[in-house]
C-alpha cells in the first residue's frame, strides 16, 4: 500500500509539472484558467476549458478550442472573449486581464456577475467591444475608461451601478454604441456627453438621474438613437436637441419634464419615433411636427396637452402610432387622420375631443387599433373602420348615436369591443358566427333594442359578454349560452330580458351571471350544479317561481346569491350551511317559507336578506312559534306564562350586568349594544365582561384607534377598536358606523356591531387569525398567490367604491390594514375609519360624502382617487415582495423593472405568465399616475385585473 500511495505522488507531481510547463508557454490558457478557478459555474459551461494530457506540441494556445474563446488565424494570439449567456456568476478580479493585450472584443453578457467592476480591464487598450449587460455589476463605474482609446461599444445596461455617470468616457472618439441603462446612476448627465465625435446610439434610461438635461446634448450630430427618460429630471426640453440632424429614434418618456414640446425638434427630419409620454407637458401640439416625414411612431400620452390635434398631421403618410391618450386635448379629429395610409392604431381616449370620428378612418386596410373612449365624440362608427382586419375597437363613454356599422359585424379579426355608456340604438347586427376571435364584448349602457344575437353560441372564444342597462332589449337569452367554453362574465341587467332561464348542461367556465331587474320567469333549471365556477348569480326582480333549488347550494365557489323580488316559494335550502364561500344570501321579498335553518352562514346575513316573506321565520328574523310544535293549538295560555316568566328572567339579568358595569366603569352613561348581522343576541354587558376578564381579553385598548383580540361570552374571538368621541357627536358616529357594518363583502372585514355609551365607542369586527401583508410581504409566493392576493384586494375595494351608496372610500389603504383569514384570502380592514373624525366637526355622515347637489363631496372624490393610487403602490408591493417599492418605480424602464420583477417571481424566458405580469404592472402604472383624473376607477381596474384569469386556465 506504502509502494502504490508513492507511485500515486510521483505520478500527479509529474502532471503538474507537465501542465506548469506546457502553460508557462502558454499564458493565454493560464489566465483563462485562473479567471474560471474565481468563478461559479453552476451550469458547468466552462467543462472543456481543460489542458489535455501531454500538453501542447505544436506552438499554439490551447484555450484556442475552448468555448466562447476566439484566436487569430494562427491560433497563436486570443482576440475575442465571449461567456455570454452562460449562467456564470461570481466576483472578478480582473488580474487575469493583462495578458490580452491584443483582446478587440469582451462579452460578459447575461449573466449573474457582481461586485464592483475590476479596474484591470481598462488595460485592455485594444478592446473595440465591450459588454457587460445583464449583470448585477455595482459600486460607482470606475476610472480610467478613457484608456479604452479604440472602444466602438460599450454596453452595461441593466446592472446595479451607482454613483455619477462617468464623464471621461466622453473621451473615446471612436464610440459608436454607448449604454448604461437600467441602473442606478444619479445626477445629471455631464454637459461633455455632448463632445461625442462619433456616438451613434445613446440609452441612459431607466436609472436616478435629475438635473436639467444638458442643451449641449444637441451637438450629437451623429447620433440616430437616443433614450433618456425614466428618470427625475427638472425643467423642460432643450430646444438644441432639434439640432441631431441624425436622430431617428428619440425617447425621453416618463422623465418629469415640464413646459411645452420646442417646436424645433420639427427640424429632426431624419426621426421614425418620438416617445415623451409620461412627462407634465404643457400647451400645443406643434404644428410644425408634419416637417418629420418619416415619423411612425409619436407618442404624448399621459401629460397636460391642450388644444387640438394639428391638422398638418395629415402629412404625416409613414405614421402608425399616434397616441395623445390622458392629455387635455379637445377640438375635432382632423379628416386627414383617417387618410393617414399607413395607421395602425389610434389611440386619443381620456381627452375632451368631440365631433364625428373621421369618415374615412379603416379605409387605409392598415388599422388595427382605436382607442377613442371618454371623449365627447357624437355621430355613428365609420363605416370602413375594419376593413383592414380591425382587432381592438374601444368607444366607450361618449356620445355616439345610430346604429352599429354593418362592418362590425363580418369584422372577423375583432377581439375586443367595447362601446358601453353611449346612445347606440337599432338591433345589434353581430354575427357571431363571423367573429371567431371575440374575447370581449361590452355593449353595456345603449339604448339596443331586438334581443341578444341567437348565434352567440358561436363565439368559441367570447369570454365577457355585458348587455346589462338596454331597457329595451328585449327577447330571450339564446338556449345554448351557457356552452361557451371559455365564457367568464355574462351580464343583461335591466334589458326587459323575458322568458326562461336555458338549461345549463355545459357551464363550465361561467363565474359571473347578472340577470337582475328583467322579466324572467320559470324555475332555475336543476342542472345549475354543472356550474361549478360560478362565484356570483344575480337574478333579483324578476318573476322567477319555484322552489330554491339545492344544486344551487353546492356550488363550490358561490359567494353572492341574490334570488330577492322574486316569487320563490318553500323552505331554504338547508345545505346553504354547509358552504365555506358564500358571503350573500338575499331572498327577500319573496314566497320563501318556514325556518331559516340553524346555521351560523345564515345569521350572518342579516334581516334585509330575508325580509318581505311574512311565513318565514327563525333568526335574524322573529322566532318562529312554538305552539304548534310543542302545545298545540290549545296551549296559548302555557305560551303566554312561559314568555312573560322568560321576560322577566330576562330583564333582571340584563338590569343586573348594567346596574354592576354602570358602578365598574363610572358615570359616562348606559351602555348600549348594536349587532350588526353575524353576532349573536347578548347584550354590551356581555362584551364589557371580556374586558375584565385576564383569559379572554389580551388587554383593553388603552388609546383611541388602538386595537386589542377579545373573546366573548359564547367563545367568539373578536377584534376590538375603541373610539372615544364627544357626546354631542356620538350619534352621528354612530350612524356612520352602522352604515360601515351594513357593508358585506368577501374581502371586507366584518363589522359585527358595537356598544357605547356617551364618550366612549368599542367597535367589534372578525378577528383574522393570519396576520397582515405587512408583516408578510417578503415572504415568498408564488405567481397563482401574488395573483389571487391582489385580485382579493381590487374586489374589496371596488365594492367600497362601486356598491355602496354613496361610495365609502377606505382611507387609510396600506400593507397593515389587509388582513389574512385561515385560508389567506386578503380582508380589507379599517376602511372608512378615518372618516370618523369628522363626525368630532359637526358633520352628519351624510354631508360628508354627498354635497347639497346630491354629487360626492370634491373631497371625497379624492380619497377614492388616493385609494386608487395606494393601490397601485400594493400591487407594486405584491409583484417586487417590497415594502418600498413605489420609491424606485418611476426611475426604471419598464423592461428592467418587469425583468427584475420576472426574477423575483422566478419565471422563465418563455413562462406563459410573464405576459400575465407585464399586464398587472400596466395596471398598477395607470393606478400611479400623477393626475388623480387619469387613474381608472376601481371598477375599471377590476375589469383589467380580471380579465387575465382566463389565460391562466
Amino acid at each position: 500500500m506504502e509502494i502504490f500511495h508513492c507511485l500515486y505522488f510521483e505520478v500527479l507531481l509529474a502532471f503538474t509539472c507537465i501542465v506548469a510547463v506546457v502553460l508557462a508557454d502558454d499564458p493565454y490558457s493560464e489566465a483563462l484558467l485562473s479567471l474560471k478557478s474565481e468563478l461559479i459555474d453552476d451550469a458547468n459551461s466552462l467543462d472543456d476549458w481543460l489542458v489535455p494530457p501531454g500538453g501542447n506540441t505544436k506552438e499554439k494556445v490551447q484555450a484556442c478550442s475552448w468555448s466562447g474563446v476566439k484566436c487569430d488565424k494562427n491560433s497563436t494570439v486570443v482576440v475575442a472573449l465571449d461567456l455570454s449567456m452562460k449562467n456564470l456568476g461570481g466576483e472578478l478580479t480582473g488580474k487575469q486581464f493583462g495578458v490580452f493585450t491584443e483582446l478587440v472584443d469582451l462579452n460578459l453578457s447575461y449573466n449573474s456577475f457582481s461586485g464592483q467592476l475590476p479596474v484591470g480591464i481598462f488595460n485592455l487598450t485594444n478592446l473595440k467591444s465591450f459588454d457587460i449587460s445583464r449583470n448585477n455589476f455595482s459600486g460607482q463605474f470606475p476610472g480610467g475608461i478613457s484608456s479604452l482609446r479604440n472602444l466602438v461599444v460599450l454596453d452595461a445596461f441593466s446592472n446595479s451601478f451607482s454613483g455619477p455617470l462617468p464623464v471621461k468616457v466622453s473621451q473615446l472618439q471612436y464610440l459608436k454604441v454607448f449604454n448604461l441603462a437600467g441602473s442606478y446612476f444619479d445626477g445629471p448627465i455631464p454637459s461633455e456627453y455632448g463632445s461625442f465625435k462619433s456616438l451613434e446610439f445613446i440609452h441612459l434610461a431607466g436609472n436616478s438621474l435629475s438635473g436639467n438635461i444638458p442643451p449641449e446634448l444637441g451637438q450629437l450630430k451623429t447620433v440616430t438613437h437616443m433614450e433618456i427618460g425614466y428618470n427625475s429630471y427638472e425643467g423642460s426640453i432643450p430646444w438644441q436637441m432639434g439640432n441631431m440632424s441624425e436622430l431617428q429614434y428619440l425617447d425621453i418618456a416618463g422623465a418629469n419634464l415640464s413646459g411645452p414640446i420646442p417646436k424645433q425638434l420639427s427640424n429632426l427630419t431624419k426621426l421614425e419615433s418620438l416617445f415623451l409620454f409620461r412627462n407634465q407637458l404643457t400647451g400645443l401640439v406643434p404644428w410644425e411636427f408634419r416637417q418629420i416625414v418619416p415619423l411612425a411612431s409619436l407618442d404624448l400620452s399621459d401629460n397636460q396637452l391642450s388644444g387640438p390635434i394639428p391638422e398638418s398631421f395629415a402629412e404625416l403618410k409613414n405614421l402608425k402610432l399616434l397616441s395623445l391618450m390622458y392629455n387635455e386635448m379637445n377640438g375635432t379629429v382632423p379628416p386627414g387622420i383617417g387618410q393617414l395610409p399607413s395607421l395602425e392604431t389610434l389611440l386619443i381616449w381620456n381627452n375632451f375631443f368631440s365631433g364625428s370620428l373621421p369618415n374615412d378612418l379603416g379605409k387605409n386596410l392598415k388599422l388595427k387599433w382605436v382607442d377613442v373612449s371618454t371623449n365627447n365624440f357624437i355621430g355613428s362608427i365609420p363605416p370602413d373602420i375594419c376593413a383592414g382586419g380591425l382587432v381592438k375597437l374601444i368607444l366607450f363613454s361618449n356620445n355616439f348615436t345610430g346604429s352599429l356599422s354593418p362592418s362590425i359585424s363580418n369584422c372577423s379579426s375583432l377581439v375586443r369591443l367595447r362601446i358601453e355608456d353611449n346612445s347606440f340604438s337599432g338591433e345589434i347586427p353581430l354575427k357571431f358566427s363571423h367573429l371567431p376571435d371575440i374575447t370581449y364584448v361590452d355593449l353595456s349602457r345603449n339604448k339596443f333594442t331586438g334581443g341578444i344575437p341567437t348565434d352567440i353560441s358561436q363565439a368559441s372564444r367570447l369570454q365577457y359578454f355585458n348587455i346589462s342597462n338596454n331597457p329595451g332589449l328585449g327577447g330571450m337569452i339564446p338556449a345554448k349560452t351557457w356552452s361557451l367554453q371559455l365564457l367568464q362574465n355574462f351580464s343583461a341587467s335591466a334589458c326587459n330580458i323575458s322568458g326562461n332561464l336555458p338549461p345549463f348542461h355545459s357551464c363550465k367556465s361561467v363565474s359571473v351571471i347578472e340577470l337582475r331587474m328583467n322579466n324572467l320567469s320559470g324555475s332555475v333549471p336543476g342542472d345549475v350544479s354543472n356550474c361549478q365556477a360560478l362565484g356570483k348569480m344575480d337574478l333579483a326582480d324578476n318573476k322567477f317561481t319555484g322552489h330554491i333549488p339545492e344544486d344551487l347550494a353546492s356550488l363550490p365557489a358561490l359567494s353572492i346569491l341574490d334570488l330577492s323580488h322574486d316569487n320563490f316559494r318553500g323552505p331554504i335550502p338547508a345545505k346553504f350551511g354547509a358552504s365555506s364561500s358564500l358571503v350573500l344570501l338575499n331572498v327577500s321579498f319573496n314566497d320563501i317559507s318556514g325556518s331559516i335553518p340553524s346555521s351560523n352562514v345564515f345569521k350572518l346575513m342579516g334581516t334585509s336578506a330575508y325580509q318581505g316573506n311574512p311565513k318565514l321565520c327563525g333568526a335574524p328574523l322573529e322566532p318562529c312559534s312554538a305552539s304548534i310544535k310543542i302545545f298545540g293549538s290549545k296551549g296559548t295560555r302555557k305560551i303566554m306564562w312561559i314568555l312573560l316568566l322568560c321576560a322577566g328572567v330576562v330583564v333582571l339579568i340584563v338590569a343586573s350586568a348594567f346596574g354592576i358595569f354602570y358602578i365598574r366603569r363610572g358615570s359616562k352613561g348606559h351602555w348600549k349594544m348594536v349587532s350588526f348581522s353575524g353576532l349573536p343576541r347578548f347584550t354590551a354587558s356581555d362584551v364589557l365582561r371580556s374586558f375584565s376578564s385576564t383569559e379572554s381579553m389580551e388587554a383593553v385598548p388603552p388609546e383611541s384607534n388602538s386595537v386589542c383580540k377579545a373573546v366573548l361570552p359564547t367563545g367568539i374571538t373578536v377584534s376590538v377598536k375603541k373610539i372615544e368621541l364627544e357626546a354631542k357627536t356620538m350619534k352621528k358616529a354612530t350612524e356612520f358606523m352602522t352604515r360601515l357594518g351594513v357593508a358585506r363583502h368577501k374581502n371586507l372585514i366584518r363589522l359585527l356591531g358595537f356598544c357605547y355609551n356617551k364618550q366612549l365607542a368599542y367597535v367589534l369586527y372578525d378577528y383574522q387569525p393570519n396576520g397582515n401583508l405587512a408583516e408578510k410581504i417578503t415572504l415568498k409566493r408564488d405567481w397563482v398567490a401574488k395573483y389571487k392576493l391582489v385580485i382579493g384586494i381590487a374586489r374589496g375595494l371596488c365594492f367600497l367604491h362601486h356598491d355602496c351608496y354613496p361610495a365609502i372610500p377606505h382611507g387609510d389603504l396600506k400593507l397593515s390594514n389587509i388582513l389574512f383569514d385561515e385560508n389567506m384570502e386578503p380582508h380589507l380592514a379599517d376602511f372608512g375609519f378615518k372618516y370618523l373624525v369628522e363626525m368630532t366637526k359637526g358633520s352628519s355622515p351624510a354631508t360628508i360624502f354627498m354635497g347639497e347637489t346630491g354629487e360626492l363631496n370634491s373631497s371625497i372624490k379624492e380619497e377614492l382617487y388616493m385609494d386608487i393610487y395606494r393601490f397601485g403602490e400594493i400591487i407594486l408591493q405584491i409583484l417586487t415582495s417590497l415594502a418600498n417599492a413605489g420609491g424606485t418605480i418611476h426611475s426604471k424602464p419598464k423592461e428592467v423593472l418587469l425583468r427584475e420583477i420576472y426574477s423575483e417571481n422566478q419565471t422563465g424566458s418563455t413562462d406563459s405568465t410573464q405576459e400575465e405580469i407585464k399586464l398587472v404592472l400596466e395596471v398598477a402604472l395607470l393606478c400611479i399616475k400623477s393626475r388623480p383624473s387619469d387613474r381608472p376607477s376601481m371598477e375599471d381596474a377590476l375589469k383589467l385585473l380580471s380579465g387575465m384569469k382566463s389565460q391562466r386556465k
